[in-house]
């Protein structure tokens, strides 16, 4: 979509990536699930691991192909950050897969990989549907996108939109 959005990251943009008019069909989300799965399978991952909102969905699917745990890291309840509650369990050293929807700055991705080593656990990949950033980030495992796009954004304090007046919509 084309406008001024507000993304998750905190971040201002021209262009949002709406992840909901995909996870809204079963068909396509199962496909392109299928080929983070693959890309991981001779990994050998034990687990697998996203953020909520949309990596919830993600993780269950990435995880059923996959035939193992799929569990969800939340926003942590005190701090910055995310944890993993709901009673989930990570084993220790065990071999987790990361997926999330849309990549903007990898801060999602990151805050699961946080409560990932803090659990114990060993991340042995990132898989997303989407990456905006043109596949500038590194999270020192590794990565795959389905689609890689290099969409620009802005600091908030320095966005054109802003300046411009464009009315900003929350995402």
């Amino acid at each position: 979509m084309d406008g001024h959005f507000l993304l998750t990251s905190g971040r201002h943009s021209p262009v949002y990536v709406e992840k909901f008019r995909l996870l809204e069909s079963p068909p396509h989300t199962e496909r392109l699930c299928s080929l983070i799965a693959e890309r991981f399978r001779g990994d050998s991952p034990e687990l697998v691991a996203g953020p909520t909102t949309g990596g919830i969905i993600l993780s269950y699917e990435v995880a059923r192909q996959l035939g193992l745990r799929g569990i969800f890291a939340e926003k942590a309840a005190e701090g910055p950050g995310r944890e993993f509650g709901r009673g989930f369990q990570v084993r220790p050293g065990q071999r987790t897969l990361v997926v999330d929807d849309v990549l903007t700055t990898g801060g999602s991705v990151i805050d699961v990989i946080d409560a990932l080593r803090r659990a114990g656990g060993e991340p042995i990949g990132v898989g997303v549907l989407v990456d905006r950033s043109g596949g500038s980030t590194d999270f020192g495992v590794p990565f795959h996108a389905c689609l890689t796009l290099d969409l620009p954004s802005y600091d908030p304090d320095a966005c054109p939109l802003c300046e411009s007046g464009a009315p900003l919509v929350a995402t």
